[in-house]
């Protein structure tokens, strides 16, 4: 087997591989044999059709049938010659496939970016820290009780935490906009579901009361259209409810796992999974201050062969996200992925490359503490922790989570790190999120 390689860019390689012609005709030749013992053609019986029918019949498919095996076998073999590491599938390009010539073909792939983390020291970190008051507890609690209420409908006027049904026609200019109409909508006052001053103005109002809202889109609204433009809405209510609370019994509790509860322990499961929130909100939006940083000053070709293949999972999980149905993975536009899967690969690759020369290894004790972090969220622990330990794959999906928690804390040690102090409500709303 002849092989060279020629390098086209910083990752791409084009691989020619030449398989003498006797290798290919051998093993096409043994599989017509091995198909002339088994197939049946009328006129002949089976076993007795001569190799010459057999050939013609199938030849032509058998030998492309070897093609890419023989194609494949090279391919590999290769590599192993040449000590490469490829990154993706390559693409074959075939130059010389003729009957009783040498096989000749181009092997084109990526290989991994070879490049040195840049110095980490420039990175600026703003940690959020917040403390749970009672208020946030309470307000939690409310939320969650509200979770179960029972709707009561209402003849008053309207107040905060009433859950309005509406009609609605917005316009701009006096013309009607999309979007902006709506018949029975169910509006919940001071939930912030719609733009800023909608629900204010609606405080107070009846049902049949009918009233006019002068509003203004924020200069931020994600239609672009609308955004910063004046509008008023013409608005009808027609009905007014309020929550009738579930008791703060054991009835309440159990709907949350919580068993065997008096209000006092209910209100400490409750503030220990404000804590547990808390703490994962901060992390994950430093991780991502973090992961933006590290890829604008980290510069190198990302494989496409691998941006490939991380479209291709986050096209599956968008359709198992969104229940399937009749809808394939295939059919989502690669295009809608692209920007995301490519910072997730280039993000891993600098993670990867961190851990490398920084000589970095799983911490057995922090995969010990994640899985018993991960376990207590659960009603029997024990019985969690001996799943992970007992399950290779959920093991090393663990141990791949605290590999990337050692770099976040080893970029934290030489980042610039400024704490801000904040609401817990701020502390657990989610970053916005930026694609490179």
């Amino acid at each position: 087997m002849q092989v060279s390689v020629e390098t086209t860019s910083s990752i791409e390689r084009r691989m020619t591989i030449g398989v003498p012609a006797e290798q290919v005709e051998s093993e096409v030749q043994k599989r017509l044999q091995q198909t002339a013992k088994t197939v049946k053609i009328n006129g002949f019986r089976p076993g007795k059709v001569p190799f010459s029918v057999v050939k013609k019949r199938y030849g032509q498919g058998v030998r492309q049938e070897v093609l890419g095996e023989v194609m494949r076998n090279a391919y590999v073999e290769a590599l192993a010659e040449e000590k490469i590491n490829p990154a993706g599938y390559p693409k074959f390009e075939t130059k010389s496939v003729e009957e009783g010539q040498d096989l000749e073909f181009v092997a084109v792939f990526d290989i991994y970016p070879e490049f040195e983390p840049a110095d980490m020291s420039g990175i600026s970190i703003e940690r959020e820290t917040a403390e749970i008051k009672k208020t946030d507890i309470k307000n939690m609690i409310d939320v969650l009780r509200r979770q179960h209420g029972t709707p009561k409908s209402v003849k008053r006027k309207a107040k905060k935490k009433d859950i309005l049904t509406i009609d609605f026609k917005g316009t701009i200019d006096g013309e009607e906009f999309a979007g902006g109409s709506a018949v029975d909508s169910k509006v919940t006052l001071g939930s912030g579901q719609m733009i800023p001053g909608f629900e204010d103005g609606l405080i107070g109002a009846k049902p049949e009361d009918e009233l006019t809202l002068d509003v203004t889109f924020p200069e931020d609204y994600q239609n672009k259209e609308l955004a910063g433009k004046a509008a008023q809405f013409a608005v009808t209510v027609k009905a007014n409810e309020e929550l009738v609370l579930p008791e703060m019994d054991q009835e309440f509790f159990s709907k949350y796992g919580i068993e065997d509860a008096d209000e006092e322990k209910f209100t400490a499961e409750i503030l220990k999974n404000m804590e547990r929130e808390l703490a994962q909100a901060i992390n994950t939006k430093v991780k991502q201050q973090i992961v933006d940083q590290l890829v604008e000053i980290n510069e190198f070709d990302v494989p496409g062969a691998m941006v490939d293949q991380e479209i291709d999972r986050m096209r599956e999980d968008a359709v198992r996200q969104f229940g399937g149905g009749q809808m394939k993975a295939s059919d989502l536009p690669a295009e809608l992925f692209k920007d995301q899967a490519e910072k997730r690969v280039r993000t891993g690759l600098i993670f990867s490359a961190i851990v490398k020369a920084n000589e970095l290894s799983v911490d057995a004790d922090k995969v010990n503490d994640k899985i018993a972090q991960i376990a207590s969220t659960y009603q029997d622990p024990e019985q969690v922790i001996e799943y992970y330990n007992g399950n290779q794959e959920q093991m090393a999906q663990v141990q791949s989570v605290v590999l990337e928690d050692q770099v976040v804390e080893l970029v934290l040690e030489k980042a610039k790190v400024v704490d801000k102090k904040v609401s817990y409500e701020d502390a657990v709303k989610p970053a916005a999120q930026t694609v490179a």
